[in-house]
C-alpha cells in the first residue's frame, strides 16, 4: 500500500505542475506526433502512441500495446494494454530529457517467465502432480508508474524517443494447467499480487502530424 501511495503522490505533484505550466508562455503551434515502437515489430507486437503538446514543456501521451500470440516459442503471450501519460520536458516539448507519470490497464493470458522451465511437483493435499511449464495465468492488471526518456530530432518531421518506465503492478488472475484443463491455484475467484516491475520501454519512431 505504501508503494501505491508514493506513486499516487508523484502523480498528484505532476498534475499540480501541469496546472502551473499553463501560466507559462504558450507555443503558437501545439505539435502532435504519432509513434510506433521499433523494438517490438520484429516479434509481431504492436505498440502505437499519440503524443500531444499541452504547453511549452508539457505533453500528454496515450498508447496501446497488442500482443496477439496464443503461443510464442511455446508460451502464452496474449497481452493487451492501454496507458495514459503526462510528460515534463526539461528543455522543450519533444526535445531531449523528460520525466513522466503513467497509469495503465491491461488484460493478459500469459505464462510468466519463472514458469518456462520444467519443474514437477505434487500437491500433498490433493495428490495431483503438475509441471510448471504447463501452467499459465489469465487476468488483468492496474499499473501506476514513472517514466524517464530522451527524445531527439532526426529531421523536420521525424523524431526518435527512447524511454523506459517502472511502477507498481496490481494483478488479478487465475492460474490454469494446459495439460489437465483445470485451475492449478486454490483461490475461489482471483489470485491477487502486487510488485514493482519495469513494464514499458523501447524506441519509438515518431512522425509529426502538425
Amino acid at each position: 500500500m505504501s508503494k501505491i501511495k508514493c506513486i499516487t503522490g508523484f502523480l498528484t505533484l505532476f498534475l499540480l505542475g501541469n496546472l502551473n505550466a499553463q501560466e507559462q508562455e504558450q507555443p503558437s503551434e501545439k505539435s502532435v506526433y504519432v509513434k510506433g515502437n521499433a523494438l517490438f515489430i520484429p516479434i509481431g507486437i504492436v505498440n502505437l502512441a499519440l503524443e500531444h503538446q499541452v504547453s511549452k514543456k508539457i505533453t500528454v501521451q496515450g498508447d496501446v500495446l497488442i500482443s496477439p500470440w496464443k503461443s510464442f516459442a511455446g508460451h502464452e503471450l496474449q497481452y493487451y494494454s492501454i496507458s495514459l501519460e503526462g510528460r515534463y520536458y526539461f528543455n522543450e516539448a519533444f526535445r531531449h530529457f523528460y520525466v513522466g507519470a503513467n497509469i495503465a490497464g491491461s488484460r493478459f493470458n500469459v505464462q510468466k517467465w519463472n514458469y518456462w522451465k520444467d519443474n514437477i511437483s505434487t500437491d500433498p493435499e490433493t495428490g495431483i502432480t503438475r509441471n510448471s511449464s504447463d501452467l499459465y495465468q489469465k487476468g488483468y492488471s492496474v499499473i501506476l508508474g514513472v517514466t524517464a526518456g530522451y527524445q531527439f530530432k532526426v529531421s523536420d518531421r521525424w523524431n526518435i524517443d527512447i524511454y523506459g518506465a517502472v511502477g507498481t503492478s496490481q494483478d488479478y488472475y487465475k492460474g490454469y494447467d494446459r495439460s489437465r484443463g483445470d485451475r492449478y491455484d486454490k483461490a475461489e475467484k482471483f489470485n491477487k499480487s502486487g510488485e514493482i516491475i519495469p513494464y514499458r520501454g523501447g524506441v519509438m519512431i515518431s512522425y509529426k502530424l502538425k
